[in-house]
């Protein structure tokens, strides 16, 4: 829908015949999207005893397990790099982009009554949703700042990337969480599909494995992945390895695709979504 502005009044209309975003109303219901961020955060860890202590252990409890059956006793190449701050490096970006991804993609039903009440920017809902991940992600950060650390790797200019790589991430993850949010508000089944297809996109993405570990006849597969460009740009960034730029042009397309269709489907059934969900 869009709001326009005549006079003293404000009438909603239909999205036109190619829907678009309006980011000057989004902008100006930020209180809304700053409300909701922080509301997500806060119902998380209610009534937990760990409270936000979870965003730093889940990560942590992972990144043990890996290194003890990836790292020790399977034995794959980190690329003369120790293991854990291999296989950290990236796990931070890969935890942050299924948590955003899964939270996003329940977010519109999960709005259902808010939806049903109030006129505001609906794509606002899953903004917040991977808004609240971010707080994770800053939390879960510091285990790797600690690896860093531990293991003697040094500060190098090549970290000043991070902030771009985390806003590549954030893309991607709205693309594809605004697309399941949308596709979940029509048709429940996509509520059981994303866990799973979540859990088989982390092995079809070098997380726990180098890229380079995969047969020469095969890396094009692994490319077509937009995280694998993500996650390869984090290590180097972090290790200091040489830049993959041609996988990170290719997921910010990819990232840029997605988004595109998600917000032309998201807008189509916007209009239709305090009677569907």
């Amino acid at each position: 829908m869009r709001r326009v502005s005549q006079g003293s009044r404000v009438v909603v209309l239909p999205p036109g015949r190619w829907p678009r975003i309006d980011w000057r109303e989004i902008w100006q219901y930020r209180e809304l999207l700053y409300f909701l961020t922080w509301r997500d955060v806060k119902v998380r860890y209610k009534q937990t005893m760990l409270g936000v202590g979870w965003a730093f252990l889940q990560p942590f409890l992972k990144l043990v397990v890996f290194s003890a059956v990836f790292g020790k006793l399977a034995r794959l190449d980190s690329e003369g790099f120790p293991y854990p701050i291999f296989v950290y490096a990236g796990l931070l970006p890969w935890q942050f982009f299924s948590e955003s991804l899964q939270r996003s993609s329940q977010s519109v039903v999960g709005a259902a009554n808010l939806i049903r009440k109030v006129y505001f920017p609906r794509l606002i809902i899953p903004l917040a949703s991977i808004g609240a991940c971010l707080v994770d992600f800053g939390i879960s950060f510091s285990i790797l700042a600690g690896l860093m650390m531990y293991y003697h790797v040094p500060l190098r200019i090549s970290l000043m990337l991070v902030p771009a790589l985390v806003l590549l991430t954030v893309f991607i993850a709205l693309g594809v969480g605004t697309l399941f949010s949308a596709l979940n508000a029509a048709y429940r089944d996509f509520r059981y599909i994303v866990p799973f297809m979540v859990q088989i996109w982390m092995y079809l993405t070098p997380v726990i494995y180098s890229a380079r570990a995969v047969p020469a006849r095969w890396r094009f597969l692994l490319a077509l992945n937009p995280m694998t460009g993500v996650v390869n740009g984090y290590r180097s960034a972090v290790l200091g390895t040489a830049l993959d730029m041609s996988g990170l042009f290719f997921s910010l397309a990819a990232g840029l695709s997605l988004f595109i269709v998600a917000v032309y489907f998201f807008r189509k059934i916007e209009s239709q979504m305090a009677d569907i969900v």
